[in-house]
This record gives C-alpha cells, sequence and structure tokens, in this order.
C-alpha cells in the first residue's frame, strides 16, 4: 500500500516501510510519524507479517524533525510533537515482529534515534550518524535516549555535544550498527538478514523480543527471576516442542505459531 508519507510492501513475510519524503530528506513530519505509528501496530497484529525493515526513499535515510514544523509554534505543538516522536519509538520495540533500519546516507537527530531505536541495523558504507540538534540551539534530549541506550554514555555524549557526524564503521564499532556493507549490497544484505529471521517461529521471536527489552534495564539478578519464568512458559508452547523434536530428529520443523 501507499499512503500519503510512506510506501509499504510485502513479500514472504517481510514487510518493508520506505519513509517517502525525499525532497525533504525523509524528515519525520506529524504526518509521517502518525502513518508510520498507525502502519507499524497495523503489521504488529498480523500473524502472517514476520519481519520488518524500515528505510528511506530518496537521498537520505533520515534528516530528523521537519524544522519547518518547529518554527515559531507554542508549548502544546511541541510537546505534542516529541509525545509523538517518543510514541513512534515505543510502537517499534513493542510489535512482537524484529524491525531492521536499512540505513544509506544519513541519519542525523530523530532519524539517528529511529535507527537506535530498530532492533537491528545495517548501513551502507557510505553512511552516516549524528545527532546535530546543539547546532541549531535545540539539544537532541529525546534522540538521546535511545543512542545512550545503543552506544552508551561517553560516545553518546560525544555525538550530542559535539554534533559531528560519525561514520559507518565508527558507528558499527560502537554498537550503534549491527553491520556495515558496500551501498550497492544494502538493500540485499538486509533483505537476506529478514528473510534469515523469517525462518524462526514467529511465537518464539515475539516472546524473545518482548523479554530482551523487558530485562535489560533489569539488575541481573531480577533479569533472571524474570527470564528463567519466560523461557519455562516458552518451553511449554507447542512450537518449542517442535522445534525440540524436529531437532532430535533430524528434521525442519513446522511452526504454527502457537
Amino acid at each position: 500500500m501507499s499512503d500519503r508519507n510512506l510506501i509499504v510492501e510485502r513479500e514472504a513475510g517481510l514487510v518493508t516501510i520506505t519513509m517517502n519524503r525525499p525532497e525533504k530528506r525523509n524528515a519525520l513530519s506529524t504526518a509521517m510519524m502518525s502513518e508510520m505509528i498507525a502502519a507499524l501496530r497495523e503489521i504488529g497484529a498480523q500473524q502472517d507479517a514476520r519481519a520488518v525493515i524500515v528505510a528511506g526513499a530518496g537521498p537520505a535515510f533520515s534528516a530528523g524533525h521537519d524544522l519547518e514544523e518547529l518554527s515559531g509554534r507554542d508549548l502544546a505543538f511541541y510537546r505534542h510533537e516529541f509525545k509523538l516522536c517518543a510514541e513512534l519509538m515505543h510502537t517499534v520495540q513493542a510489535i512482537p515482529q524484529p524491525v531492521i533500519a536499512r540505513v544509506h546516507a544519513i541519519a542525523t537527530a530523530a532519524g539517528c534515534q529511529l535507527a537506535a531505536t530498530c532492533d537491528l541495523v545495517l548501513a551502507g558504507e557510505s553512511a552516516r550518524f549524528a545527532t546535530p540538534g546543539v547546532r541549531i540551539g535545540l539539544f537532541c534530549s529525546t534522540p538521546m535516549v535511545a543512542l545512550a541506550r545503543a552506544i552508551g554514555r561517553k560516545r553518546a555524549m560525544e555525538m550530542l555535544l559535539s554534533g559531528d557526524p560519525i561514520d559507518a564503521h565508527t558507528a558499527a564499532e560502537w554498537g550503534l550498527v549491527n553491520r556495515v556493507v558496500p551501498d550497492a549490497d544494502l538493500v540485499k544484505e538486509t533483505r537476506k538478514l529478514a528473510l534469515r529471521i523469517v525462518e524462526a517461529s514467529p511465537l518464539t521471536i515475539a516472546i524473545g523480543k518482548q523479554a530482551f527489552y523487558a530485562q535489560i534495564d533489569l539488575d541481573q539478578a531480577r533479569a533472571y527471576d524474570y527470564t528463567k519464568e519466560v523461557m519455562s512458559l516458552n518451553a511449554m508452547a507447542g512450537d518449542a516442542q517442535e522445534g525440540i523434536c524436529a531437532f532430535l530428529e533430524k528434521r525442519q520443523p513446522t511452526w504454527t505459531g502457537r
């Protein structure tokens, strides 16, 4: 389907959401963020959707918030805008499907935040990442939340305070990116990774994704208390029993999502 700001394509359990404001470098306008939230929620409720790729059309992944929208507004607008952005980031991590950012060219400010929020990130060799808000008097406070959790305090502060971009290989070294591939192979390699994920039980993936984010900020003892219960319940699922039997019988499992 195609909305005003998005192109949504489906193939073999894989859904690709392409931000489609190339003339604005896919700036996250109010309309685009609202459409992305709606699209992700719709995908999240669909059992045949097994993985999601988020990409950008044109010369950039995303340049962040649409600065034209942020000029001369009142406090109520700004609160709504940044609440909507936070809702988008929450939705990315709340849906059961893994979400992979396919980053080319530039991901800045809220665009960098979106990439950092996704479960996985693949980047082309020419990609760059930045949180340059400090340079225009608007500190990247909400992007900071995702960035600091992805790369740690000191490196996040360096990006936030300097506003300088880092290249794709530095982003991978710092933990913001999973893998850097040649620009010409970015679409192919992202699709390959997504389809590899699609091979697994959708129930198991959903359980694992939810558990990952639930335990990540717990202390170790509480994390083990939580995950041992999750794993016990997971072991009772039909897909877990099917997977164990298939492994022992040296055959391919047949997933039912239950």
